[in-house]
């Protein structure tokens, strides 16, 4: 590939743009007779309702589902005199302004899907709607925090805290946000931050379309959220939004074509470069191995001719909390240092921000050793392609699996790894994907049934069926909100059952 970029045949294109209110633009230009609908009360609609309801707009607010407890959020609302609808009565079609005309924007969160019956209602009527991204793109203020922005389908999190942890190491303030620490329009108006970091997922990627990053990466790409996006190639077309109007970089993993087509077909701003990452020796204008050292012939003043040492194996290592650096942590270090090196982060911040580096929770966290069997939270990975690199690292396995399978197919995971596999214990309330791959591959299952206490009584499946020197792995390939509220509460429930063993 070119190492600097010419402009694509993918620009990002919404037909209801020039709709989207000029007074948004800014952080403070008041609303002031717009009426704007937010949709959803969680992490991301109620921070929007709350800025567009400071700035003057009459807001409504929509959320479907009235079992979560939203009242400390509702009570901040009224204060602005936001008119709140809950029930799923509400989010069948498109409210009206008070004085019966069509709202002028909708402002929807990241978990409604693009076929949400008010969401096509409001697109038919030619009102446009647009998400958290595209909102906090819009409003950031003059002299604005540069955007470095990950996705991909796994690994965003632990390169997004890389990141910021390389900028941190260098005494800069980078707020990491988006998907995972702040809500990413809260970090926009922030006036001490100097660089965001921030973590986007397909789903907040498919309701923004003028962005322009100042680098970003597509880590990698597999099947998931197929269920959300209706196929996996608009999950992908959702992905390769990342990638439009990017101003210094377009990282790409050269060990996953997919990606690199991404960047080959982006619509970025003129002199923007593509950048590859991976672990073997890197040709100038990537990021790799030498050795066992990750080097720099991207952002290097010799690239052509040499290349600049960023850190060790040894650092990814500690960084990780092993004793020798796993495949997929140092592919996530070499992103995150491509991001940083963008924006001339010197070369031993990386080193440093990956020494003082600390994995998340949820993340092939090893909880306890008891009777000799070592017990590992990784509730984190969702799908079945953040489940390989669990289900690689140890041998022999007893795994904790299941949840909301989101469309996802198991055969080839399993089939990957069925010698390593002592026992399946299931959960979860849809089976139906995971126990036909199982079965084609002739593991032993031992389901648990749905009900009460779910986790407690998987762990002591799975603690029965192991044996000395296994490992008891929860990664469950699927998402947890069929029982648990998210794969934090998931992670938590085996960990506590793990400590009363």
């Amino acid at each position: 590939m070119a190492d600097v970029l010419v402009p694509g045949a993918t620009p990002v294109d919404y037909p209801l743009a020039d709709k989207i209110p000029e007074q948004i633009i800014g952080p403070e230009s008041p609303l002031d007779g717009l009426t704007i609908v937010v949709t959803g009360l969680g992490v991301s609609g109620y921070p929007m309702a709350v800025h567009l309801a400071e700035r003057g707009a009459h807001v409504i607010c929509v959320d479907g589902d009235t079992q979560i407890d939203r009242s400390e959020h509702e009570k901040i609302l009224r204060v602005f005199d936001v008119d709140i609808r809950r029930g799923p009565e509400h989010v069948t079609e498109l409210p009206t302004a008070p004085d019966g005309s069509l709202p002028d924007l909708v402002c929807t969160s990241q978990g409604w899907r693009p076929d949400q019956p008010l969401l096509v209602d409001a697109q038919a009527k030619g009102v446009p709607v647009i998400g958290e991204v595209e909102l906090a793109w819009r409003v950031r203020g003059t002299n604005a925090a540069p955007w470095l922005v990950v996705t991909g389908t796994n690994g965003k999190t632990t390169a997004t805290s890389m990141l910021a942890s390389m900028f941190q190491a260098a005494g800069v303030n980078a707020v990491a946000c988006g998907n995972i620490g702040s809500p990413l329009l809260e970090a926009v108006l922030d006036p001490a931050a100097e660089v965001l970091a921030i973590e986007l997922a397909s789903f907040q990627l498919h309701w923004q379309f003028s962005m322009c990053a100042h680098a970003a990466v597509v880590l990698n790409l597999a099947p998931d959220h197929v269920d959300w996006h209706g196929s996996y190639e608009n999950y992908v077309a959702d992905k390769a939004r990342v990638f439009s109007n990017v101003m210094k970089a377009c990282v790409y993993n050269r060990e996953d074509l997919a990606t690199r087509t991404l960047v080959e077909d982006a619509e970025v701003v003129a002199g923007a470069r593509a950048v590859g990452f991976g672990l073997g020796v890197p040709g100038p204008g990537e990021f790799g191995l030498v050795e066992d050292v990750l080097v720099d012939r991207a952002f290097a003043p010799n690239r052509y001719s040499s290349a600049l040492e960023l850190a060790s194996l040894e650092d990814v290592a500690h960084a990780a909390g092993t004793t020798s650096a796993p495949a997929h942590y140092v592919m996530n270090a070499l992103a995150a240092a491509a991001l940083a090196r963008s924006i001339d982060l010197p070369p031993i911040a990386v080193r440093d921000g990956l020494r003082s580096f600390s994995p998340g929770d949820h993340r092939m966290r090893v909880v306890r050793t008891h009777d000799d069997i070592t017990w590992v939270n990784d509730s984190k990975a969702t799908n079945p392609h953040a489940t390989t690199a669990a289900l690689g690292s140890f041998d022999p396995i007893v795994w904790i699996a299941g949840g909301l399978p989101k469309g996802a197919d198991y055969h080839d995971i399993v089939a990957t790894f069925k010698d390593r596999l002592r026992s399946v214990v299931v959960i979860g309330e849809d089976d139906s994907a995971l126990k036909s791959a199982l079965e084609a591959s002739q593991v032993d299952v031992i389901r648990i049934e749905p009900g009460t206490k779910v986790m407690e009584r998987a762990v002591s499946a799975a603690n029965d069926a192991a044996q000395a020197g296994d490992t008891v792995l929860l990664s469950p390939a699927a998402a947890s909100m069929d029982q648990f509220t998210n794969y934090v509460e998931r992670g938590d429930a085996f960990e506590q059952a793990v400590s009363e063993l």
